[in-house]
């Protein structure tokens, strides 16, 4: 192994990434009291990576720099010119401290596991490194092995502190992730080894590489079944209702806010920065997809009698609009999606930590043995309201701003014809429609009503201090993104303006 240090300034983003997972391994050393200790020092740990993001972010990034920034190129295997290459730009740091944010209160609402604990808190700091590593990564083998790191996490802490099916689903999970790994490592390969004896594994050097148009289809293709099991994108999401359904809430937490991001997120970076011409040909199917998705997902989540099943299911409608904002190929539309992908996983990680507090206390999961929970848990019934109408796109809400501005990226696109996106839009609206049925009769069936009312030992504690904070740090984001919008969209901007250049400099000449 070598270290070839050619950078002149300090390594945060090394740090950045490295930090929770070596500072979790020392988990294992700490002296054996309880699980208070192990508890405080994984917060604590959270807490210091979240500072030191967001030190790095406000003191050394230039918004208006559309370049990577805070690029460390280290090589580190001499033979296969391989590097340890990060760097982050505008759409890379809204995902990168939405990961700090709530990799933080995931930790602080895993409280209540007591068993093995010390190995939870560890795939916790190691699920963060993993999340981190490909939002920052500035290399494909890089992208490839970070993306690969949360896979063994979330399958532990799915198959160890899960529900009563909790081996089904974190197989079936392992199953569709690592087989979609399969087709994004055939990419990786490709685009690295295309054209040249020395194998390229740049993100730049790539971008700048032209492929025959045959193969370019087939690299986005393999790119493309890779994120969108992520995603998920329908028919390749049902992994994920079945891994919500099982899953401890803190680990939702991660899958919903962060996770599914990471296939939007590299469907943006890859596929629309290095195969530029490829999603101009696909484009139009993604916004078909989406539109699809949303309809689906909105229509089958009514029938999900799981209430963690029925959240998950609105999370691959909500995916919806950012697959539309990212095939829409306009400014408006690509700032959209991201935009949708911060403040879906602000409401998403908030709905699954409502909804697993609240089976803290009722230890019911299907919605037809809930009801009249609202006279007993009045805080938790508030604040679920409050996010249910966040994810139903109120205004004033971060996802009302997020969609209404990936409609008006469709309208303002110079792709499509006039008709076309009338019948897109009128499609998305009646999607749009849809949320708040399922959402609104989630609340109904939970919260309204008289059964779990006139049960005998009918008292339940309220929400407590730690939980009402959690719910309350994620609800003022979304508030403010709502109010705000331009905090998001001045970090993006300028870089999506950069790789919308290269859509109308080559895609239509």
């Amino acid at each position: 192994m070598y270290l070839v240090f050619t950078t002149n300034d300090f390594p945060w983003l090394t740090i950045v990434v490295v930090l929770p997972i070596s500072a979790g391994s020392l988990i294992f050393f700490l002296p054996h009291r309880g699980n208070k200790v192990i508890r405080w020092y994984t917060i604590c740990i959270c807490i210091i990576e979240l500072l030191l993001i967001t030190y790095t972010f406000g003191y050394h990034f230039q918004l208006d720099d559309p370049l990577i920034q805070l690029t460390e190129n280290y090589k580190w295997i001499r033979f296969f010119d391989f590097y340890w290459g990060l760097g982050i730009d505008g759409i890379s740091i809204g995902p990168i401290l939405l990961t700090g944010f709530i990799t933080t209160l995931a930790t602080l609402a895993a409280r209540p596991v007591t068993r093995d604990s010390r190995l939870f808190h560890f795939l916790m700091l190691a699920m963060y490194s993993g999340q981190i590593g490909p939002f920052s990564s500035q290399d494909l083998l890089l992208f490839f092995i970070m993306w690969e790191l949360e896979l063994i996490p979330v399958y532990l802490l799915l198959s160890m502190w899960g529900g009563k099916k909790r081996l089904y689903s974190a197989t079936k999970f392992i199953l569709y992730t690592a087989g979609a790994s399969v087709f994004l490592l055939i990419g990786v390969l490709g685009i690295g080894l295309y054209g040249s004896n020395e194998p390229t594994l740049n993100f730049e050097t790539s971008a700048n590489q032209s492929y025959p148009v045959a193969l370019e289809i087939f690299f986005y293709i393999g790119f493309f079944i890779a994120f969108a099991v992520k995603s998920p994108i329908i028919p390749l999401h049902t992994w994920l209702p079945d891994t919500h359904g099982e899953a401890h809430y803190s680990t939702c937490m991660l899958l919903a806010g962060i996770l599914l991001k990471m296939g939007a997120y590299g469907v943006v970076r890859i596929n629309m920065q290095l195969l530029p011409h490829a999603h101009s040909i696909f484009s139009p199917w993604l916004i078909i997809v989406g539109t699809i998705q949303i309809i689906y997902a909105a229509s089958t989540s009514p029938g999900q009698r799981n209430l963690k099943k029925r959240i998950a299911y609105s999370s691959v409608s909500h995916m919806g609009f950012i697959i539309i904002g990212i095939g829409s190929i306009s400014d408006t539309g690509l700032n959209g999606a991201i935009l949708q992908i911060v403040s879906h996983g602000f409401i998403g990680a908030a709905l699954f930590f409502l909804a697993g507090t609240s089976y803290d206390r009722i230890r019911l999961v299907y919605l037809e043995e809930m009801g009249g929970m609202a006279i007993a848990i009045p805080k938790i019934f508030t604040t679920f309201s409050i996010l249910s109408m966040a994810s139903l796109a109120l205004p004033g809400m971060s996802g009302f701003v997020a969609e209404l501005i990936v409609f008006f990226g469709i309208l303002t696109s110079q792709k499509y014809l006039l008709m076309t996106k009338i019948v897109i839009t009128f499609v998305m609206a009646i999607g749009m429609i849809l949320t708040p049925i399922y959402s609104l009769s989630m609340l109904r069936q939970m919260f309204y009503g008289y059964k779990l009312f006139n049960a005998p030992n009918s008292y339940f504690f309220d929400s407590g201090p730690r939980e009402l904070f959690v719910s309350l740090s994620i609800l003022l984001p979304v508030i403010a993104i709502g109010i705000y919008p331009d905090f998001v969209f001045s970090l993006s901007v300028d870089k999506v303006e950069a790789i919308l250049s290269n859509f109308f400099i080559d895609s239509f000449p």
